[in-house]
């Protein structure tokens, strides 16, 4: 009985390894490379997620009391605060970045394995603060060089915006996998145990990083993206710089307000479930871990609708997201309670994932190719600051349910309208809103078809 166990046991995880390595090199990804890119991004979910329940007990639970907002302020300046700072210069420097994105890739793992080191041995002191800030930040970087590598991989077959689902949804799945591993090691033998599993995570993916195909570091022929709207004058023309869209940049204000509400949600749901629960800590992490699952259950949901739908109008998804978004924080204003923020986390993720889907779909529509790598790359950029904004809203205010949720209600509210108005060539900031062509041409030979919706460039 033991040997016909053991047998089954082994055919069984054998099929199940076919399996997902068919669903991974489905429609061409094997050939192209998107496979491989696939699994590295998979450890860095899962890296993630292990190293948030690893810190569960030290970051969050450490510093969510009333005692110690001084501390939680601390933490503030230390990790979210250089972020801010750190985050607009990744970007640019992958513009001027002609080889070495795999190396980058995996020198962001190299990094974040060392730091978890060091996060392992100053579990109790000041040094946990910094290490956390650089694992963020090289997380954080990960994903802004991934998203300009992606067009680079994209087999003939699909579209980048079901290959972006795909990636996101295995990502997910093993975040989850690798989050409770990562469990159970920090239950068994605490916390630092976890570490240097998520450790190990880190080491794999660095080496799945190499094993991405060398045609990725190919960018001859690639012009950067600008955020700017620029005309075509000799300044432009020298400048070789690729504006983007009116339809690209009402997707990116949408698909920052959808982050916003997400880094708020993850951050200030675990301070208020600590200063409103007065149970075990067993009962504050089952109450933190149905969020999370929650969450990640509408990211999921999200990506998978995505993959399979078209949208022909994605302005107007992009905007229901954010408007399906508000009316949750409003309700949770109106009626606190942790079952309506839950159900609140489910609907921002999907919303979010829905809204990346439409952004997605519009920079391959309307970004010329030469520029797409270079649009992803500046797209992640801003949607990574808008995490960032959403999560220090989440540290900074009182973990009171409707002094948070309606101070974010504000906030989207002002978001939405900034979005509708640029979708209409207009601003509530000068010169960040949608007063630019709808689908620019190169940089160098465009006409614009709307020049009085550019403002007058002053002459030298």
């Amino acid at each position: 009985m033991t040997r016909v166990a053991a047998w089954r046991t082994r055919q069984l995880a054998g099929n199940a390894v076919a399996l997902f390595r068919r669903a991974t090199t489905a429609d061409g990804a094997g050939r192209s490379g998107l496979s491989r890119l696939t699994y590295a991004t998979m450890m860095n979910y899962g890296a993630d997620a292990a190293i948030a329940v690893a810190l569960a007990n030290t970051l969050f639970f450490a510093a969510a009391t009333a005692e110690s907002r001084s501390n939680v302020a601390l933490y503030l300046l230390i990790t979210v605060a250089p972020f801010a700072v750190v985050a607009p210069v990744i970007g640019p420097l992958l513009d001027r970045l002609q080889r070495g994105r795999r190396a980058a890739m995996a020198v962001s793992f190299g990094g974040r394995a060392l730091l978890l080191v060091v996060l392992a041995m100053h579990l109790d002191d000041w040094l946990l603060y910094p290490a956390a800030l650089g694992f963020m930040v090289l997380s954080k970087s990960y994903n802004v060089v991934k998203a300009a590598v992606t067009p680079r991989v994209l087999p003939p077959e699909i579209t980048l915006v079901k290959s972006n689902s795909r990636i996101s949804v295995f990502g997910l799945a093993a975040g989850g996998l690798i989050g409770g591993v990562a469990a159970g090691f920090a239950a068994l033998l605490g916390s630092a145990a976890a570490l240097y599993f998520t450790m190990v995570v880190c080491l794999a993916g660095a080496v799945l990083c190499l094993r991405i195909p060398t045609w990725v570091e190919r960018t001859e022929g690639e012009t950067p993206a600008s955020l700017r709207a620029e005309r075509t004058d000799e300044v432009a023309a020298a400048r070789r710089r690729q504006p983007m869209g009116r339809h690209v940049v009402v997707a990116l204000w949408g698909n920052g307000c959808t982050r916003l509400l997400t880094g708020f949600l993850t951050l200030f749901i675990a301070f208020v479930v600590k200063a409103n629960t007065e149970g075990s800590p067993g009962e504050q992490a089952l109450l933190l871990g149905a969020f999370g699952a929650a969450g990640g259950a509408g990211s999921f949901l999200g990506n998978t609708i995505g993959a399979r739908l078209h949208f022909g109008k994605p302005d107007q998804v992009i905007i229901g997201c954010i408007a399906a978004g508000l009316t949750m924080a409003v309700m949770v204003a109106l009626v606190p309670g942790i079952t309506v923020a839950t159900v609140t986390a489910l609907v921002a993720g999907t919303g979010s994932a829905l809204a990346k889907v439409c952004l997605d779909s519009v920079i391959q529509r309307d970004m010329p190719e030469a520029s797409r790598a270079s649009a992803f790359g500046r797209s992640e950029t801003v949607l990574q600051l808008a995490w960032v904004f959403g999560g220090a809203m989440g540290i900074l205010l009182p973990p009171t349910y409707w002094i948070g949720f309606g101070s974010l209600s504000l906030v989207l509210v002002l978001g939405m309208a900034q979005t509708a108005l640029a979708r209409r060539g207009s601003s509530l900031l000068p010169g960040l809103g949608g007063n630019r062509p709808l689908r620019p041409g190169p940089p160098a030979t465009r006409e614009f078809s709307t020049v009085r919706d550019l403002p007058p460039r002053p002459r030298p």
